[in-house]
């Protein structure tokens, strides 16, 4: 075999290696039909960090408070909280590990519920004074 098509070859397949490996990574959001239980639906955990940058704790007052009066009117329809403990290396490049909240809601697919959780992470960094909160979603199958 010549050296050019060796080269054209080895293009072609790292050009079709590279195309199935990015399709496989493509999340479709599900719909009833692919559902074997339940509805397609969107799954999204929020990750809130609980200290502050002057080295205070958010109290759990505090954090009662932010879901009664910022989370729960956005998602009335329910939610789940977790405890955790976390670490994440900072904008400063100094790690932290502090005591953090998971926040897991389930909902049809929507820009507006979309929306409404980006208000409710950019809300909690003004409040707290926090870099960011993480946002995880996914397209999941649920059945009630």
């Amino acid at each position: 075999m010549r050296e050019g098509t060796k080269m054209k070859i080895s293009v072609y397949s790292l050009l079709l290696t590279s195309g199935l490996l990015l399709a496989g990574c493509q999340s479709r959001q599900p719909d009833s039909a692919s559902c074997q239980v339940g509805s397609a639906m969107k799954q999204t955990q929020l990750w809130f960090g609980l200290s502050k940058p002057d080295g205070q704790s958010i109290s759990t007052q505090q954090w009662q408070h932010f879901v009664d009066q910022v989370i729960t009117p956005a998602f009335p329809q329910g939610l789940s909280v977790v405890e955790a403990r976390g670490q994440w290396l900072g904008n400063d490049g100094v790690r932290v590990s502090e005591n953090s909240r998971g926040v897991l809601l389930i909902y049809p697919a929507s820009k507006e519920k979309s929306h409404a959780i980006d208000l409710i992470r950019t809300r909690y960094q003004q409040l707290f004074a926090q870099e960011s909160v993480m946002r995880i979603d996914q397209p999941v199958c649920v059945a009630f």
